[in-house]
């Protein structure tokens, strides 16, 4: 069944007073943690492969069309400022290129055979997992991408909102995450789109926990981009070492990242 092209369960949105809106919104939007709790199962299988795969040099490939493949790009974007990994360790790939982060290509999704060559611009290899994203688990593109990189010995997963999909039947770690009908009927970039991007927080986070890269519950190996990140690692290295806001600064920019800092301290 097509859950994501179903009917709202509202009608007459026109009609209806701001509050109400507000609050029919909002309500839908509550299933969808619901939703994901009942497979968190699947997620945590998934997420113990990538692992394994990463600690051999394995790299996570993201690929989607229009809002899941923009949902991709975002959690593949925020990996290295977060956890200080390189650029290409965790890659989003979007149907049509970079032009369409911002605006729709026309057919770009249709083209079955585009996503993997995308991949390959990257370069691969057999540790490397791509997790298709999309919503009704019909792109061709996404498709296409797994499947190729399936037959190449890459691990394959998928993040879409309907059951028994022709993209779930070709990965080998299918993430269903069934929320219903939008508020806004097949409107995706909903429920859907908020339930794809739960996904990828706990897939990402939990992957980079995993590979050591979260000490206690700080981000010890953010990069230091902007003045109130350089505050954030001042106060964490003043907490993990006792030293004054000016020396813990200090040695923060001296260093590079809390975690180098904070070490250099209790080397001595």
């Amino acid at each position: 069944m097509n859950t994501t092209e179903s009917s709202s369960l509202y009608d007459d949105l026109e009609k209806l007073d701001i509050i109400t809106l507000l609050q029919s919104i909002n309500k839908e939007d509550q299933k969808v943690a619901l939703a994901i709790e009942k497979i968190l199962p699947s997620i945590q299988k998934l997420v113990e492969e990538i692992v394994q795969r990463m600690r051999k040099g394995g790299r996570l490939f993201y690929i989607g069309a229009g809002t899941s493949g923009r949902l991709g790009i975002l959690d593949a974007s925020e990996c290295p400022p977060t956890y200080g990994v390189p650029h290409d360790l965790v890659i989003g790939i979007i149907a049509g290129g970079d032009a369409a982060i911002r605006k729709a290509v026309e057919n770009a999704e249709d083209n079955a055979e585009q996503a993997w060559e995308d991949i390959v611009s990257f370069g691969f290899n057999e540790q490397d997992t791509v997790i298709g994203i999309a919503a009704s688990g019909t792109t061709p593109y996404v498709i296409g991408g797994v499947k190729s990189a399936k037959s190449k010995g890459l691990l394959t997963a998928c993040i879409t909102c309907n059951l028994n999909t022709p993209l779930a039947e070709e990965v080998e770690f299918p993430i269903e995450v069934v929320v219903g009908p939008e508020f806004v009927t097949g409107s995706t970039r909903m429920k859907a789109g908020t339930a794809q991007k739960l996904v990828l927080n706990m897939i990402s986070t939990t992957v980079m926990i995993k590979l050591g890269r979260v000490k206690g519950n700080k981000m010890v190996d953010m990069q230091l981009s902007n003045e109130k990140l350089v505050k954030r690692g001042t106060k964490m290295i003043m907490e993990a070492t006792g030293l004054s806001e000016d020396d813990s600064k200090a040695k923060l920019l001296e260093f590079g990242s809390v975690r180098a800092a904070v070490e250099s301290f209790y080397q001595k």
